[in-house]
């Protein structure tokens, strides 16, 4: 995977609702009627931050009658925590990601 696909998983959790919808999804699975009551926000505002949560991978959906269900991807989720540690590592971390303490100043 390239940055432009990186970035684009990093910017799904750079707005507030859509950290909402993370944490209010947590739990399992919630129908798009439940997220609206609970988040206080209408419609066309969830899709749009639905669209790019499941466009990341973070999120699954399905449709059920007129409504559509959400859920956090396991997957997903995995991938882009592989993906942050790609990031994140420092050089002296083991491919454990334990850090061998060359850098520590205590």
């Amino acid at each position: 995977m390239g940055f432009r696909e990186d970035v684009k998983k990093m910017k799904a959790l750079t707005d507030e609702n859509r950290l909402a919808i993370m944490l209010a999804l947590q739990h399992g699975e919630k129908c798009g009627c439940d997220l609206l009551k609970e988040l206080h926000i209408t419609q066309p505002t969830l899709s749009h931050h639905m669209k790019i949560l499941a466009d990341s991978g973070l999120v699954d959906y399905y449709k059920e009658g007129r409504w559509m269900h959400y859920s956090i991807s396991t997957k997903g989720v995995q991938e882009f925590r592989d993906m942050v540690a790609v990031y994140a590592k420092c050089d002296c971390e083991t491919e454990e990601g334990v850090s061998c303490g060359c850098k520590d100043t205590k």
